[in-house]
């Protein structure tokens, strides 16, 4: 296996993947995994031990949407394409709703192959749904096959079970039953495991039954360092400063940046709260969210809608205007240039989840240079111990968000040692580059000896 060059078959089955312009935080099936899977792709077809890349998921005839998530067959680049199969109805569903669809995944999938398509020699699956698929097509062809995870039943429905949630409904909503026990069986046939953090090792797979940390093992995600870098010269962030400075009295102040979903875990109510409750937090800085994009907050889904909702009566509560932006449209490019008017600024990237499995923005903003204030339960333990460049906080508590961010701000030198420890940080942990050395690493030793025997493969262009 060390001289032959991998066919990789990666799945993601939800959410709407495209290879350009991704439209992260659309809804909440869109976001960090989608970035991550695309990311994944590009990063692998640039490996000299891979020959091809291609990423199943689902295809989407949705009047409502871009015809890209149509076309069965996207080219990324000569050594990777996304192929999008039929799965359940040709609208979008969220992803609760397709455990009943997925066989006709697998089905697609093996009419490819017997319509002449190569075989992979190895599949990845990210997401329970999509660990069912690759667990069908591994016991089907013989093919090993390694699991993502990215969120986990069990630890989901336990934390909005202490929040207060009923099971039985939390079930109808989120098929947590079926969830768990997919997940259970995807982690017992695995080949490998591979995790964003150790905390999720130790907080989320360790929960199930069938994990095995002998067959685990942790590679962080990497991030776009041709995308990702300090504002130079140009003042490219131009464009985005006159995006948010339109909403503030006092546009030259410290800007702290939040960018998430509107969503309940992602606690943007309670960094809102945070910064209204506190007057000398207001005199300090400037507060922009980017979470995703919205035409009217009525026409969002329920959660993202009540979200919202909460969001502005708190801006309204503490009389915020002028104080706050909160754009309503943004483009993937501009999210860059989010981070570098921060950094311009001396600002701060302020996560304030209740809990982060990774935290994908923390390291778009290190490779920036903006220092974090993060939640203290999750990934961000992780990235805050590798890059030295900001503080931990119980973001449950808005009084102990506040002061960390005020004395975050409050010490200049302090702030470009995180800065820089940042820069140097994620070019050394959090590359995708460096990723895609240790993946090639651990996939040729956890499935070297069931790949070598389908050695005599013969390997084809991905081109389509």
């Amino acid at each position: 296996m060390t001289h032959k060059k991998l066919r990789i078959l990666l799945i993601s089955v939800h959410g709407l993947i495209r290879a350009s312009a991704p439209e992260l935080g659309k809804d909440p099936d869109t976001g960090g995994q989608v970035l991550y899977v695309l990311e994944l792709a590009k990063a692998l077809s640039r490996h000299s031990g891979v020959a091809c890349v291609e990423l199943l998921t689902r295809l989407i005839n949705d009047p409502a949407l871009d015809r890209d998530y149509a076309q069965p067959v996207e080219v990324i680049n000569p050594k990777a394409r996304i192929l999008r199969m039929p799965c359940g109805p040709q609208g979008y569903i969220r992803k609760e709703r397709l455990w009943n669809h997925l066989d006709q995944l697998v089905e697609a999938y093996l009419g490819l192959l017997r319509q002449g398509a190569q075989r992979p020699d190895v599949i990845h699956s990210h997401y329970g749904d999509a660990g069912y698929v690759a667990m069908r097509l591994s016991k089907i062809l013989g093919i090993p096959f390694i699991h993502s995870a990215h969120s986990l039943g069990r630890y989901k429905r336990a934390t909005m079970l202490a929040a207060g949630g009923d099971e039985k409904e939390l079930d109808r909503i989120f098929n947590f039953s079926r969830r768990i026990e997919v997940e259970e069986e995807v982690l017992e046939k695995a080949s490998l495991v591979i995790a964003s953090t150790g905390q999720e090792l130790i907080e989320q797979y360790s929960t199930y039954d069938h994990f095995d940390e002998l067959k685990s093992q942790v590679i962080p995600p990497g991030t776009d360092l041709t995308r990702f870098f300090p504002p130079g010269r140009d003042k490219s962030f131009q464009g985005v400063a006159e995006n948010a400075d339109r909403f503030f009295q006092a546009p030259g102040k410290p800007l702290l940046i939040s960018i998430g979903r509107a969503a309940p875990r992602k606690n943007l109510l309670g960094l809102v709260q945070a910064f209204g409750a506190d007057a000398e937090l207001r005199r300090m800085a400037n507060l922009v969210i980017i979470a995703g994009n919205r035409e009217e907050i009525r026409g969002l889904d329920d959660t993202s809608s009540q979200a919202w909702e909460s969001i502005l009566f708190a801006i309204d509560q503490y009389d915020l205007y002028g104080h706050i932006a909160i754009p309503k449209n943004h483009t993937p490019d501009q999210i860059p240039n989010f981070y570098r008017l921060a950094y311009s600024r001396k600002g701060l990237c302020v996560n304030p989840s209740i809990s982060e499995t990774f935290g994908l923005t923390l390291i778009e903003a290190a490779a920036t240079g903006l220092p974090l204030i993060a939640t203290d339960q999750g990934g961000p333990k992780d990235i805050l111990n590798h890059c030295q460049n900001g503080l931990l906080v119980d973001t449950r508590d808005p009084a102990a968000m506040a002061q960390a961010i005020k004395v975050a701000l409050s010490d200049p030198g302090q702030w470009r040692t995180w800065s820089r420890n940042g820069l140097r940080g994620v070019r050394k942990y959090y590359a995708w580059d460096v990723h895609a050395d240790s993946y090639i690493k651990f996939v040729t030793t956890f499935c070297g000896r069931r790949t070598e025997r389908r050695q005599g493969n013969r390997i084809t262009s991905c081109r389509p």
